[in-house]
């Protein structure tokens, strides 16, 4: 968003918006840009969150290590729970889905449960809302 847009929203000049986004970075609120890539486009267009259960407890910390060297895993979480480790992986098919989960069972060495999406409803929102509009 241009500053101009910034300001458009939030009521500000745009040099007042230009100055508050500086401010904001010099405080880490906002740590970084980033591109989006477009995953559809990618030939990507298959989402699956796969939760992950070490077969051996003892191999639990090096999980995240070995899921880092597959390109199609774009996130690897932390979680309390049944699983402890929740990924999201992008492939284009439900036959590479299949591969992906094959290599991450052997590689890793444990067992998972899939969830593939159907649909993002929305996704990267914002933590703090614009404001209200009368």
């Amino acid at each position: 968003m241009s500053y101009t847009d910034i300001g458009r929203v939030t009521g500000l000049s745009t040099s007042a918006a230009q100055q508050r986004v500086r401010r904001l970075e010099a405080l880490g609120l906002i740590d970084g840009y980033s591109a989006r890539l477009n995953a559809e486009a990618l030939g990507r267009n298959l989402t699956a969150f796969i939760a992950l259960r070490p077969l051996d407890p003892a191999e639990d910390e090096s999980i995240p290590t070995v899921v880092a060297t597959i390109p199609d895993v774009s996130a690897c979480f932390s979680v309390a729970g049944d699983s402890s480790y929740l990924i999201e992986a992008n492939v284009g098919t439900p036959t590479e889905l299949d591969a992906l989960l094959t290599r991450i069972r052997g590689a890793a060495k444990v067992t998972t449960v899939t969830t593939v999406v159907l649909t993002t409803i929305f996704r990267d929102r914002p933590l703090i809302s614009e404001p209200e509009h009368e």
